[in-house]
């Protein structure tokens, strides 16, 4: 049987389906957001106009879930573009119209009677063959299905979205004892490659997968807090970054995700499995409830807050308070000074990170260990339960709950011998089959092999090849391979990823999490295009960090400028503007494939090769004036190519079009998605914006090989018919208006200027065509007049050390 999700709907508008809806969206697939009639007519709808039979009565909630979408931040779409996928309706006007869905995904209040009644009413209308699915986190399918027909039964499955959807990578599959494979099957792909979800298998167990640990893991971290006499702000000082989990830590996570909405799922677990040796760890501490109870649930609370709030003072500044949790009365949040935490802020390496906090002979010690060593025994008796899989258990913790590592990765990290030693010595046992597992020789969860990593699986008591699809290609495995890197440095590398492309793979030893451009990521790049024009088709730069590229190594810069080197920052500059410009120089094509922050030179990188291919969560700008500086590795020129594209014909100004370019540049304008960077012109309307980033690299290899095949030439340069004075009037004329309205300073204006000239074309007139090389001398010229400004200095300066902006 062959299948496509066409059109799909939501049942449910509140803060899940709409999100759901949303990335449904994103995806490009026309969605239908339904809810229910709201049950009465209030005085309020009354003074709005509306009358009770007005669609706009009827829809309210709907209408609600679609204005949230609207209003989201950060953004549930990727851009606006995609709003008109989104039809809204109600439950009792637009129900048939779920007879043309080829999806419908429900999401209304956690009650099975409820859930029985919808399906119930949906199987009234849904065509032959169509999958219906819950978004259910505790809700036994036997149960949801309980009285359907066959088919809708083998077509039924929960699909178990985190939020918030478009950015929580985690989708839960979970089938019931008559979901057909083929159902399974095709949602895995689906919610693979259509969603760009990372899929986990789970089984009908309360939570799943997830959920079951990871809430384990926060109440497991409360307890120890009560037991060992710690604070909320002490606590998250140590379950954030340093354990490689995210910045929001234990607390802040809760506040984010509504303390209430955490004490309901802990409670379901707790009614759900009776069973649990762990039961009584799923209770809401009295402290907690209490909280609930005076209705401090979080972020939602902004008044009450939560574990932490917000205090505004008297003279407009703001404290941050947290709650101690003894006296239920907040206090100014503190900073623990515990010396392993100070060490773990100085590495960057996450399994050091870990290993060493989790040895420290201090408070961060302690509590590391005392939480590590009761979440991996809890992971291992639950394994079989919730999952058949290490690897299903790993990732759902890495992609639910943005863990680095997941519970078994981190037990091999800390040797899992040892590791059971030392919890054996506290009077913890882990699950038999680990036990087992080391009696047979085997002294990790995974390990790593020629031809990729292979998992312990308990029941064959053998290591298994991790699957994954073909598409997904890992420069980590490519490279296990020696003969694969064809050049590099500590910093970049070339590989040859197979069919006569090669990849160039940033790797910044100092800065691996950013990865800033610098003479040795320069001397790979035009290396590559060397050795690419002679033994390969085609090139994609890429790497698989956390961020594709954050621009210059500005410390690089700053200390030149202190040292007065400036022919030596000219002469990087040059040889910048001549990497981003070389791409369009190599004779195989070149492709830019970013992800993640790409601001800067990263930015200019990616405009300046032949085609991009982005993720759909890449963070691209040109935010150099921040810095108090001008783009100078092309940006400027790559951004006047787009604002310019296809206006061929004389008008009787191009300025409109330039002002495009002069706000992206000047405003430090983010697109906030691969959508969102189409449409700010960072990308072009053929560039291509994969939604899983695991297929990225592959999807650039096969752009070069297309464009390999269709024959393949460099493009020839151009040249611009610029406004010159004449614009860089009018620009000078917008300054000074936003300098008296206060919207920008006079360094603000200086910058500007700067960039005002560039996008003018310098000393021409519309008839006198200007060359890409005078864009990029101006664009040297102004960047290196800029570094010797004082206040370019000085916002220099604070952005290494306070990573954000000086405004001066």
């Amino acid at each position: 049987m062959s299948r496509e999700i066409r059109k799909a709907a939501v049942l449910g508008a509140g803060v899940m389906g709409s999100g759901i809806a949303a990335h449904l969206a994103n995806a490009g697939i026309p969605v239908l957001l339904l809810d229910i009639v709201p049950p009465k007519f209030t005085e309020g709808d009354e003074k709005k106009g509306l009358k009770e039979s007005d669609p706009n009565f009827r829809n309210k909630f709907a209408l609600a879930g679609l204005t949230g979408i609207k209003k989201s931040r950060p953004a549930l779409l990727y851009s606006k573009r995609f709003l008109p996928l989104i039809e809204t309706g109600n439950f009792e006007d637009d129900w048939d119209k779920l007879a043309d869905c080829d999806w419908i995904v429900e999401v209304v209040i956690e009650r099975l009677d409820i859930k029985q009644q919808v399906f119930g009413r949906v199987e009234e209308v849904r065509k032959p063959g169509a999958i219906v699915s819950s978004n259910t986190s505790g809700l036994s399918i036997a149960g949801m299905v309980e009285g359907r027909s066959e088919d809708f039964k083998k077509n039924f499955l929960v699909t178990h979205f985190f939020n918030p959807v478009r950015y929580m990578r985690l989708l839960e599959l979970v089938g019931g004892d008559e979901t057909s494979k083929e159902v399974m099957d095709f949602f895995t792909n689906f919610g693979r490659f259509r969603l760009g979800k990372g899929i986990v298998f789970g089984k009908d167990t309360p939570n799943f997968v997830g959920n079951r640990i990871g809430v384990f893991g926060i109440q497991a971290t409360i307890k120890a807090m009560m037991d060992m006499d710690y604070q909320v702000d002490e606590v998250d000082a140590i379950t954030g970054p340093a354990m490689g989990h995210p910045g929001s830590a234990s607390f802040g996570t809760v506040d984010l995700v509504g303390i209430d909405v955490m004490s309901h799922v802990v409670n379901t677990i707790a009614e759900g499995c009776p069973d649990d040796e762990q039961i009584d760890i799923f209770k809401t501490p009295e402290f907690v409830a209490k909280m609930i109870a005076g209705g401090s649930l979080g972020r939602k609370t902004r008044d009450k807050g939560g574990f932490f709030k917000v205090q505004k003072n008297p003279d407009g500044s703001k404290t941050k308070l947290v709650i101690d949790w003894k006296t239920g009365e907040y206090r100014p949040k503190e900073r623990p000074n515990i010396p392993s935490l100070g060490q773990a802020k100085k590495t960057h390496d996450v399994k050091k990170r870990i290993k060493d906090l989790a040895a420290a002979d201090d408070r961060g010690g302690a509590l590391a260990w005392r939480i590590l060593r009761d979440t991996l025994a809890y992971t291992s008796v639950r394994f079989g339960e919730i999952s058949d899989t290490v690897v299903d258990i790993d990732n759902a913790l890495k992609w639910g709950f943005n863990w680095e590592l997941g519970p078994f990765e981190t037990w091999d990290l800390l040797g899992v011998q040892a590791t059971v030693d030392r919890m054996q010595a506290d009077g913890i046992e882990p699950a038999t089959w680990v036990l087992e597992m080391l009696k047979a020789g085997s002294e990790t969860f995974y390990l790593e092999s020629a031809d990729g990593r292979k998992y312990w699986d308990p029941k064959t008591n053998a290591y298994v090849k991790e699957p994954k699809p073909d598409s997904f290609l890992v420069l980590k495995d490519i490279k296990r391979n020696e003969d694969k890197v064809i050049y590099g440095n500590k910093n970049a590398s070339m590989v040859d990823i197979g069919d006569g492309v090669a990849c160039v793979e940033f790797h910044s030893a100092l800065q691996p999490k950013m990865n800033p451009i610098d003479d040795k990521i320069m001397d790979v790049m035009f290396k590559s295009f060397e050795i690419a024009e002679k033994d390969f088709r085609g090139l994609v730069i890429h790497h698989q960090g956390e961020n594709f590229c954050a621009g210059a190594n500005l410390l690089m810069i700053l200390e030149g400028v202190q040292a007065g080197q400036w022919s030596a920052i000219d002469e990087m500059v040059r040889q910048f503007q001549a990497m981003t410009i070389g791409q369009r120089r190599c004779k195989v094509p070149v492709i830019a494939a970013p992800f993640g922050f790409t601001f800067g030179g990263g930015c200019e990188i990616t405009m300046g090769a032949d085609r991009a291919c982005a993720t759909a969560e890449s963070y691209i700008g040109l935010v150099e004036v921040g810095v108090g500086l001008i783009p100078a590795g092309g940006g400027c020129l790559y951004m006047i190519e787009r604002v310019l594209e296809g206006i061929d014909t004389p008008v009787l100004s191009n300025l409109p079009f330039l002002q495009i370019a002069f706000e992206n540049i000047g405003m430090a304008k983010v697109a906030t998605s691969g959508e969102e960077a189409r449409d700010r012109k960072y990308l072009r309307p053929w560039d291509m914006v994969e939604i899983n980033r695991d297929q990225q690299l592959n999807t650039a290899k096969q752009m070069a090989i297309g464009m390999d095949k269709a024959g393949y030439l460099p493009p020839l340069p151009k040249s611009y018919k610029l406004p010159g004075a004449e614009g860089l009037a009018t620009f000078k004329m917008f300054l000074h208006n936003m300098k008296l309205t206060h919207w920008v300073s006079s360094h603000d204006e200086t910058v500007a200027t700067h960039l005002g000239r560039i996008l003018a074309g310098g000393d021409t007139t519309i008839n006198d065509p200007v060359t890409e090389q005078t864009i990029l001398d101006l664009e040297r010229e102004a960047f290196l007049s800029l570094l010797g400004e004082a206040k370019t200095q000085d916002r220099i300066k604070y952005m290494l050390v306070n990573n954000k902006p000086l405004r001066n």
